[in-house]
């Protein structure tokens, strides 16, 4: 009788999670002497990383961004400013080519906002990267909320279910630009007829929407994979809707790997409604593990990590996140007892148990500053790569924003001792060909370019039909 074959086990992928700023997630820690996140704005910092990640084997840096700083506590960024809870933030994307340079298999994931900028400057930002990197960008696309972010920029706050209409009309827009203004043979470079470019494979777009009106062709040739890998991270039924249109991997975080698991089957499901293969929409949770060779080693790391915590600073963050202004709470008393709105609210999130029987505003700010209070694990890398393959099985993820309390600390041991644990238990690729686009490190080699039932592919240059105007 032949033995039943066994499935192969599913190969995850692995970003780290960073951000252009002192204080990211978890905040404070500046204070460590190990920690170098107060050199970010050196591109020594970012080199250096990029060699540690690909040395390790991560598949992606991550970069978050914004534009404005957290103001819900305490009702301005005084407090943002000074605790430097995601102030100051540089460009994420301007270290990538330093990066790209001294890497071969590491992709690059950046936030940008749909809200900000036209669609042509960003398409050109990204088919610049796309070139310059070989094909290893990724866009995190974001429509932005934040009230002060609109403040800098300079135009009125859009409301929430208007920017994701003008977020979908935006990505077909790049669409047009990226996928339907060059044809693959466009450059024809002859020195005898002193030809680069045919003009005539360059098509003129004509985009007259409700939103957005140009008129014009793509500056940039085809890069790699024309359009970046489409990363996305909306939680309501409008973000929910947009991901299921137009991103290939989704962010994701839940209190528990059950719940996530029905968020998870809503967006496939949507997703199979909309055309799509399900299964192609790749879902990332946030995740931060503090790693020891054991568990007690782990525990003692935490506790001494925790002493730099900075509890105002992850308040900040906290009340950002919520739009609860944690100021408004005494620091240290049993939210159960406190009558405001605010604490009614923080009952609702946070429930006493066993190992938490009192939650207070200072445990909660202590937890933010640990990046404690999303998904995390402490211990030896057995113990959190059991924690992981939980989410996995139950919450049918396929992978991780591997995010830090120190840096390169937190890096080093997810390199040193987390990888080589999940590569034993054959759940994380050992050695990865070289030279993957970012598309194919998720999709396998040959899928550089999107995907046939993907929303874009509508807009190739084969296929490419000029809309309608928008009639009002």
């Amino acid at each position: 009788m032949s033995t039943p074959e066994v499935p192969p086990k599913k190969q995850i992928l692995l970003n780290a999670f960073d951000m252009s700023t002192v204080g990211h997630l978890s905040v404070g820690h500046w204070k460590n002497p190990t920690d170098r996140s107060a050199t970010k704005r050196k591109l020594t910092y970012w080199v250096e990383l990029a060699k540690l990640l690909e040395r390790g084997g991560i598949s992606g840096l991550f970069l978050a961004d914004t534009n404005g700083g957290f103001d819900i506590y305490g009702g301005d960024v005084e407090e943002s400013i000074r605790r430097a809870v995601q102030w100051p933030v540089t460009d994420p994307s301007i270290p990538i080519t330093a990066m790209a340079a001294v890497t071969e298999n590491l992709t690059f994931g950046i936030t940008a906002s749909t809200s900000f900028e036209s669609p042509f400057v960003l398409a050109k930002r990204f088919s610049t990267l796309d070139h310059m990197t070989d094909g290893r960008i990724g866009w995190n696309i974001v429509t932005s909320w934040k009230k002060s972010a609109f403040n800098a920029i300079g135009i009125d706050p859009i409301e929430h279910d208007q920017r994701y209409a003008q977020a979908d009309e935006y990505m077909r827009v790049l669409y047009k630009l990226w996928e339907g203004s060059w044809a693959d043979d466009a450059l024809q470079p002859d020195v005898d007829t002193d030809i680069y470019i045919d003009p005539s494979k360059v098509r003129h777009i004509n985009h007259h929407g409700k939103h957005y009106k140009l008129s014009t062709r793509h500056i940039v040739d085809p890069s790699p994979q024309r359009t970046p890998f489409l990363f996305q991270a909306g939680a309501s039924a409008e973000g929910i809707d947009f991901a299921a249109t137009h991103a290939e991997g989704i962010f994701v975080s839940s209190p528990s790997p059950e719940i996530l698991r029905a968020q998870i089957e809503k967006n496939r499901k949507i997703a199979a409604e909309k055309g799509r293969d399900p299964r192609s929409l790749k879902f990332y949770l946030s995740f931060t593990p503090i790693l020891g060779k054991t568990d007690e080693e782990a525990q003692e790391k935490f506790e001494a990590l925790k002493k730099n915590a900075s509890v105002v600073g992850g308040l900040v963050l906290f009340s950002g996140w919520t739009r609860i202004d944690m100021s408004k709470l005494p620091l240290d008393e049993d939210i159960t007892t406190v009558d405001s709105d605010e604490a009614r609210k923080l009952r609702n999130i946070f429930k006493p148990t066993a190992q938490t029987p009192v939650w207070t505003a200072r445990l909660i700010g202590e937890k933010a500053a640990m990046s404690d209070i999303s998904p995390s694990a402490v211990g030896s890398p057995a113990t959190v790569a059991d924690v992981m393959e939980n989410w996995i099985n139950v919450a049918d993820l396929d992978g991780f924003n591997l995010g830090y309390v120190t840096s390169p600390g937190s890096f080093e041991d997810v390199v040193e001792l987390l990888v080589p644990e999940l590569r034993r238990r054959g759940i994380y690729p050992g050695a990865v060909e070289p030279g993957l686009t970012a598309r194919e490190r998720v999709y396998g080699k040959g899928q550089t370019r999107l995907r046939d039932d993907h929303a874009g592919s509508k807009y190739k240059y084969e296929v490419y039909l000029e809309e309608e105007p928008y009639i009002a």
